[in-house]
């Protein structure tokens, strides 16, 4: 999308790779929305801990960078012998897959690779590496796209939309989930509003969709996390779009920012749609219980403590709760089938339970051969 900085106007991607210096280039997504700025990880190791400190963070763009690490990491080995080569392949897996065990976008991609990393020599394979984490990312540009011009039909003038956390280009490659239904809305200049809960306790909606739906001219409020059953009774919301971090295929449950259920079960109570939009390698086709989830548990200083700017453009992290007191910090939550109107994928708005039988034409045929046993 495009990004104005320093008054000039620029299309940025939140992720891409130098492969003149087998670097990775990452949009600093910690210091949005006061500072916009681009760094580089010059390792795997530095790509996976970039992922776990959430420089860079949601499904597709953390997917992305998975998938650029697993070739960062076979550009470096040393040698010709391909058994040696997928033991080292092997760690760096495994190093960027542990970094956010939630979001299933980077082991999805990063098995696609390796289903298709049968190059006849080391060099080959390298080669192949660096061509299948670019297709990658071209894809979930491709998928993000689709899903605008399909959710674009959700909104009409006047409609207002909720949306929770940040699902939007700065969480994939480019164009957005969540958000890619606005941005498709906003070129046909459709008129309508759009909710951003703050998302507590990294306050992904205050910050980063507040700031991208302000750098493309979208009308928007900032509100309270607890702020949206009141505005839902009081009907000032006309729909709700989010996101997902791995939507389980066989059930059509969808994990997604601690907060999603809340708002399903708000919107269930006063008759508004709900719906949730994904990229196909969001979906988990192996995991059949939203129990079965791993979900991350975050440091509880983020509970406990607070990010912000002093009006002298100082960034500051300040206690906000009492400080003998601990804190849970559970980062997600897993939305029931039941409460959810529509899964908008890049083929279609489909029915949560219907995912499975849909299962051909949202990829399974392509990845049921990586499904771990």
């Amino acid at each position: 999308m495009k990004v104005t900085h320093n008054g000039k106007s620029k299309h940025f991607r939140t992720v891409w790779f130098d492969k003149t210096k087998n670097h990775i280039r990452l949009i600093e997504q910690r210091l949005l929305p006061h500072q916009f700025k681009i760094i580089s990880t010059k390792s795997y190791q530095e790509t996976s801990q970039a992922i776990k400190d959430m420089v860079v963070r949601g499904a597709g763009a953390i997917g992305a960078t998975a998938a650029y690490g697993l070739a960062q990491g076979a550009q470096i080995f040393q040698g010709n012998g391909i058994k040696t080569f997928e033991k080292h392949i092997a760690k760096v897996f495994q190093t960027l897959a542990s970094a956010r065990p939630t979001a299933i976008d980077p082991t999805n991609a990063m098995l696609s690779m390796l289903s298709r990393m049968h190059g006849p020599s080391v060099a080959n394979r390298k080669l192949q590496a660096l061509d299948l984490a670019e297709e990658f990312a071209e894809d979930d540009v491709t998928h993000c796209q689709k899903i605008g011009h399909i959710g674009e039909q959700l909104i009409q003038n006047g409609t207002r939309v909720l949306t929770h956390c940040n699902a939007g280009w700065l969480a994939f490659v480019d164009y957005g989930s969540a958000t890619a239904p606005m941005y498709s809305a906003h070129e046909k200049n459709k008129k309508f509003h759009v909710f951003c809960d703050e998302t507590r306790p990294r306050s992904q909606g205050a910050a980063l969709t507040a700031w991208e739906l302000s750098q493309q001219g979208i009308s928007h409020d900032i509100i309270a996390d607890n702020a949206s059953g009141h505005l839902m009774q009081r009907g000032e919301i006309d729909l709700v779009i989010v996101g997902s971090d791995r939507t389980l295929g066989r059930t059509g449950e969808v994990t997604n920012k601690i907060g999603t259920y809340t708002k399903a079960v708000l919107a269930k109570r006063h008759g508004i749609p709900f719906y949730v939009a994904i990229p196909l390698s969001t979906i988990d086709w192996k995991i059949n219980s939203g129990l079965k989830i791993p979900i991350e548990e975050r440091a509880s200083e983020e509970v406990l403590r607070a990010w912000g700017v002093s009006d002298s453009g100082k960034r500051l992290s300040i206690s906000i709760a009492n400080p003998s007191s601990t804190a849970r910090n559970p980062s997600f939550d897993v939305t029931p089938p039941e409460l959810i109107t529509g899964i908008i994928t890049p083929v279609g708005i489909i029915k949560p339970k219907k995912l499975w039988e849909n299962r051909l034409k949202l990829g399974y045929d392509n990845i049921k051969n990586n499904l771990c046993s």
